[in-house]
């Protein structure tokens, strides 16, 4: 597997997946909303964010390029707004990879399971680099 680029918005995710799926003459592969995602019974979704993109995925000319929008009451930052994704299906290695990433860096979300991975977790390193390690069945 390849380290990927995830790319963040502020509320116009659809509208930039369109746009590139157009330029670049490619299917969109995905698009998930936080609305349409399996939600929890402990915590109640905000209504301004069930039409947000959660996830999208454009595959663009042999690369991989994942969206989303950011969850309402989280900074964005445009310029800033980029993330490295290391997606692989050795749970041995995102456990190492997690591991030694996040030493002298800052976790953000331990990793999990979530509905989407069997192991999931996403930290800034400490040269500022935000990443997402998850397992890919």
């Amino acid at each position: 597997m390849a380290v990927e680029v995830y790319l963040n918005f502020n509320g116009n995710c659809r509208q930039v997946v369109e746009f590139y799926a157009e330029v670049f003459n490619t299917e969109i592969s995905q698009i998930m909303t936080f609305g349409e995602a399996p939600q929890s019974p402990d915590y109640q979704l905000p209504e301004e964010a069930k039409d947000l993109v959660m996830h999208a995925r454009l595959d663009i000319d042999g690369s991989r390029v994942m969206f989303s929008d950011t969850f309402p009451g989280f900074p964005f930052v445009e310029g800033n707004n980029v993330t490295l994704a290391f997606v692989n299906k050795d749970m041995d290695l995102i456990t190492k990879v997690f591991d030694k990433l996040k030493q002298g860096g800052t976790v953000k979300m331990d990793l999990q399971e979530t509905f989407w991975s069997k192991s999931y977790g996403s930290l800034k390193d400490q040269f500022g680099i935000e990443w997402q390690i998850s397992h890919e069945a």
